[in-house]
């Protein structure tokens, strides 16, 4: 399974049930960016890819949630 799908980072935006705080997001966005730059450090380019394609294809709905303005007031 992907690590970064179970990150702190993609619950808070997967769960538009509850408001976050933006600090709350930015520590959980500073610690999904960190997550990607270990598994980036990996030599097996082919996992990487996977894991990194499955991520985008993850937050692909997500855009289009908080674009539409469905999700605008999740961050106080």
């Amino acid at each position: 399974m992907n690590d970064l799908l179970r990150t702190r980072f993609f619950i808070l935006l997967a769960d538009t049930s509850q408001e976050v705080i933006n600090t709350e997001m930015q520590d959980a966005y500073e610690d999904f960016v960190k997550q990607i730059v270990t598994i980036s450090n990996s030599e097996d380019y082919t996992h990487i890819f996977r894991m990194l394609n499955l991520t985008r294809i993850e937050i692909a709905p997500l855009k289009g949630l908080y674009q539409d303005g469905q999700g605008g007031g999740k961050c106080a």
